[in-house]
């Protein structure tokens, strides 16, 4: 959702009867360009901090807030230079063995993936990570490394290189994962792994992240993952935990060529999505034809809150964004509930059949 101002932090510092306020406000006035959308959040990271100094809070809270700013600042500058490419983070156990057809599924996973001109984001270790980045190539490939005391070493292929990012809080390198990813594989492992898995479904099924193809990926035959969503059907959907349709925001794939296939098809038309106040608005690449918006107003009703689906060109508010002013635009009033359904509403816009036809030139 759009980001709303809130002026308790000026409110809180204001009591002293120092004009902190004012200080902050000429400070960053200095360092930041007057044109710049940010000025109000700068200032209120600022504002933070005094806060949090003000009260003098005990050493570890201070310790874990200076860490999780220089990692996520770190963060910040490294990755700029990589913005504008596609990424996939795949997931999967750091002691899958050389020898395993898993292993060897997971570089020619990477090596597929760098041939899209993907990056390929993984936790930087051994074995499914290790396997993905080796396909990949560095040229292609990304590091999230967390510092473990034990286990966790950077893998050969982005260790000592500037694609190599090191965490020292989990839920810091989490947030890259997700942040950085245009799509996500999930390959067999363990706790983390599948920690990752429902973590990645929570925030998407909550709307708390942006709709991402995540793809189930296992060897042919395997039942790691088909078991595990004979469960979510059996106890999750069947006890109505989560809607029939959050299964939609995932995809099973048992070979290399259907996990590609299933993020290029996720973006055939797709483009990407944003919120502009209540308004939802999805990015295509071409605009539905008459006959597909008239179906798809039909049969995808149940997500607009209010009104129905509109397509539209670039309009003033999204200025922050001209580099995409040549995409069309479908916009509605969504529930932002029914993530499942968002997902069936891509599938229909990604359909060749339902695209307008170029015009004859």
């Amino acid at each position: 959702m759009p980001y709303e101002p809130d002026d308790f932090l000026s409110r809180h510092v204001q009591t002293t009867g120092l004009d902190v306020n004012g200080l902050v406000h000429q400070l960053v006035d200095e360092i930041v360009p007057e044109t710049s959308a940010n000025l109000p959040l700068y200032r209120e990271m600022l504002l933070t901090v005094i806060r949090m100094a003000q009260a003098d809070r005990n050493r570890w809270d201070a310790k874990i807030m200076l860490q999780t700013l220089r990692e996520m600042e770190m963060a910040f500058s490294r990755l700029e230079q990589f913005k504008r490419r596609r990424k996939v983070t795949v997931f999967g156990s750091a002691r899958t063995p050389v020898e395993h057809p898993l292993y060897s599924m997971a570089r020619e996973l990477g090596s597929a993936l760098g041939r899209r001109g993907l990056m390929v984001i993984t936790g930087a270790g051994g074995g499914i990570m290790a396997a993905a980045h080796e396909g990949a190539g560095l040229e292609n490939s990304l590091g999230f490394n967390i510092t473990l005391p034990f286990e966790q070493h950077a893998n050969a292929t982005v260790e000592g290189t500037p694609n190599l990012l090191s965490f020292h809080f989990f839920f810091v390198r989490k947030l890259f994962f997700v942040k950085e990813a245009d799509a996500l594989i999930l390959c067999p492992g363990g706790f983390g792994t599948l920690d990752e898995a429902l973590e990645v479904l929570t925030l998407i099924q909550t709307g708390k992240s942006p709709l991402v193809p995540v793809v189930l990926l296992d060897v042919p035959g395997g039942s790691y993952w088909t078991d595990a969503l004979q469960f979510i059907h059996k106890q999750l959907e069947s006890n109505r935990y989560i809607l029939p349709t959050d299964t939609q925001l995932m995809r099973l794939a048992h070979s290399v060529e259907d996990a590609v296939e299933e993020i290029a098809q996720f973006y055939r038309n797709y483009h990407s999505s944003r919120w502009l106040k209540d308004l939802f608005v999805i990015r295509m690449h071409h605009p539905l034809s008459e006959a597909a918006l008239a179906r798809l107003r039909d049969e995808f009703a149940d997500l607009c809150l209010t009104g129905s689906f509109e397509q539209q060109n670039y309009c003033d508010i999204e200025q922050d964004e001209p580099e995409l002013c040549h995409l069309m635009r479908l916009a509605f009033i969504f529930n932002a509930r029914d993530h499942g359904r968002l997902r069936e509403l891509l599938d229909f816009i990604n359909l060749a059949e339902n695209w307008a036809p170029k015009p004859k030139s």
